[in-house]
């Protein structure tokens, strides 16, 4: 009988051995913590649409020759925009189809007329209802140009925090066909980089075309499309930069 119950015990204890050894050790909790954001991941680079010229409606040209007749005039876009010096270079895709493309909605150019006489002094100047003010650091402006292979040169005029005017230079128009114009924001042009909406950032006042010296007067023709800013917001986004500093 001792014997009976010695064997029992030693079957219980090497079962009891076997399913303790069995159960995985108890792993220690871990707090659960959201992942974390890196902000400095996002590119600071934003490029912004100024304007499109679908509702051009309100743009007005003002030219310094009592001479011809001087008027804006919002157009349906026909044929492709394509750069004459880059046959790769096209608007982004479905930003500017044609009329042929799509009937139904087609993109819109602005068209300026104008007249010079005074070689090497008139200009014609194209501006909006209401100047565009920029939230950010700018770091350059771009634009599609229909040229007639005239030699005038087209500018930017844009205006800083403190008031003060500058004008950019695009390039000469003596080319035919469109062209897109590119152009970097010069470093001495004092610019605010606080995102707030008390904030004095950089302005774009309007675009003009000064006549060549050497060119023949008489009426000039020339159209845009697609007028964009590439804008830095690096010092804009940071840990708490989703309060806003405007109540």
């Amino acid at each position: 009988m001792i014997r009976y119950q010695k064997i029992v015990s030693i079957i219980l204890l090497l079962l009891s051995y076997g399913l303790f050894s069995q159960q995985p050790a108890e792993q220690p909790t871990q707090p659960t913590q959201p992942p974390r954001q890196d902000v400095s991941s996002e590119s600071p680079l934003v490029q912004i649409d100024l304007e499109d010229f679908e509702e051009a409606e309100d743009w007005h040209a003002k030219a310094t020759s009592p001479l011809g007749d001087t008027k804006t005039l919002k157009l349906v876009q026909r044929g492709e925009i394509r750069a004459t010096d880059d046959e790769n270079m096209r608007p982004p895709e479905g930003e500017a189809l044609s009329v042929e493309v799509d009937p139904n909605n087609p993109n819109h150019i602005l068209g300026v007329k104008t007249y010079f006489i005074d070689r090497g002094f008139d200009r014609v100047e194209v501006k909006p209802p209401h100047p565009y003010v920029l939230k950010g650091k700018v770091r350059q402006f771009s634009i599609w140009v229909l040229g007639r292979n005239y030699r005038h040169t087209m500018y930017l005029k844009i205006r800083d925090y403190r008031g003060g005017i500058h004008k950019i230079r695009l390039g000469r128009l003596d080319f035919f066909g469109w062209r897109k114009f590119t152009v970097a924001v010069p470093g001495w042009i004092p610019q605010s980089t606080r995102f707030a909406l008390i904030d004095k950032n950089l302005q774009f006042i309007s675009i003009f075309v000064v006549s060549d010296v050497h060119e023949v007067g008489g009426e000039f023709y020339f159209y845009v499309d697609g007028l964009k800013a590439l804008v830095d917001r690096s010092e804009l986004v940071y840990p708490g930069s989703e309060i806003k500093d405007n109540w």
